[in-house]
């Protein structure tokens, strides 16, 4: 089991702050495909995904016990 955490708009289009998902080891790459289908996500290039506080790539793997964040873009002044 993993945690996966979504801020700002992706929070809002989720309707949570969080899931719990059963289906580790997976990549990102895979994570991503199951989000867009489940939750139908705007996830822009531009959203960064993290494992354990490490930014991550579509070919890591998430395995149990880990935290997953989505992070989209932020502006700010």
């Amino acid at each position: 089991m993993y945690n996966v955490l979504f801020f700002a708009h992706l929070q809002e289009e989720a309707g949570v702050e969080s899931i719990q998902l059963d289906n580790a080891p997976l990549t990102i790459g895979e994570l991503k495909k199951q989000l867009l289908e489940q939750y139908q996500f705007t996830l822009s290039k531009q959203v960064m995904f993290a494992i354990n506080e490490e930014f991550a790539v579509d070919e890591d793997t998430i395995k149990d016990g880990d935290v997953v964040a989505l992070i989209p873009p932020v502006s700010g002044g």
